[in-house]
């Protein structure tokens, strides 16, 4: 029986139409695929960097090439999934955003907050850190409560785990708050404020490189925190659940704390003995 010409051009429109809806994910662009998928099928890892942002991220001027702890993780993850790695260049405020869009696969050492937990997915932890403090050279607290007071300025960046740390201690204190963490940095530096909270990792390696910041301070009772990735939210947890076996597989073999310690060294020249002992790798 023959087909009449009109039919077949609404049976081959059916036919596309139905191979579209039923194609495979990779078929129809990588958009709106599961993270593990669109690894999977392009063979790249997305990741985004922060310029200035060592011993985590570190940006070599004349060669444009990165270092630092989270490359050197992300280049661990990348080869373990038979993948080439994809750099683009963030800020840690923007970093969030860049998960949400899709625009990356991972973003290296953010801390859990609240707020974050509700846009994004968290890793479990890569390691432990400690929160300290950069203050001006005059000042040197021994204890986080006595710094609630309204003689006392802080200087944190928006929404960070440093904001919600001060917001939920402090009534007190006065609290200024920048967009970039080193517009914190600055207003110690000139005297605008007494403190920035930061991780100590980053509070050491900043007054290593530049001493007329300030100083670190650890004040009393130590203050322990974690340094995770951030994953985008999705109903699909295969790229969660194997980044998290990732993780537990560098920890049992002791692979990060070569990177961390290596890293400060080579880009801070911070020893270990100048990180607080109960700060474990």
């Amino acid at each position: 029986m023959k087909t009449h010409p009109r039919r077949r051009v609404v049976l081959g429109a059916v036919a596309l139409a139905a191979a579209v809806c039923g194609a495979p994910a990779w078929a129809q662009g990588t958009a709106d695929m599961a993270t593990w998928d669109r690894i999977a099928s392009t063979k790249t890892l997305r990741i985004a960097a922060v310029a200035g942002g060592a011993p985590n991220y570190h940006k070599d001027l004349a060669s444009g090439q990165w270092s630092g702890i989270m490359i050197d993780l992300a280049n661990n993850l990348a080869t373990k999934l038979g993948a080439r790695l994809v750099i683009s260049e963030t800020t840690w405020g923007n970093a969030v955003l860049d998960l949400q869009s899709n625009k990356i696969d991972i973003f290296f050492g953010l801390n859990p907050t609240p707020q974050r937990e509700k846009v994004i997915a968290f890793s479990q932890p890569l390691y432990n850190n400690a929160y300290s403090l950069i203050a001006k050279k005059s000042y040197t607290p021994k204890t986080w409560e006595e710094m609630d007071t309204p003689e006392v300025t802080i200087a944190v960046d928006v929404g960070s785990s440093y904001d919600n740390l001060v917001t939920a201690m402090y009534s007190k204190a006065k609290i200024l708050r920048f967009d970039k963490s080193a517009d914190a940095t600055l207003a110690v530096q000139t005297g605008r404020a007494d403190v920035q909270p930061l991780v100590v990792t980053l509070s050491a390696g900043i007054v290593k490189k530049n001493p007329g910041i300030g100083q670190v301070v650890v004040p009393q009772p130590i203050k322990g925190t974690s340094t995770n990735a951030g994953l985008r939210l999705e109903p699909d947890q295969r790229w969660r659940a194997y980044v998290d076996e990732w993780i537990a597989e560098l920890r049992r073999t002791d692979a990060i704390n070569p990177i961390v310690l290596g890293n400060l060294d080579k880009l801070m020249n911070i020893k270990r003995e100048e990180i607080p002992a109960n700060v474990s790798f």
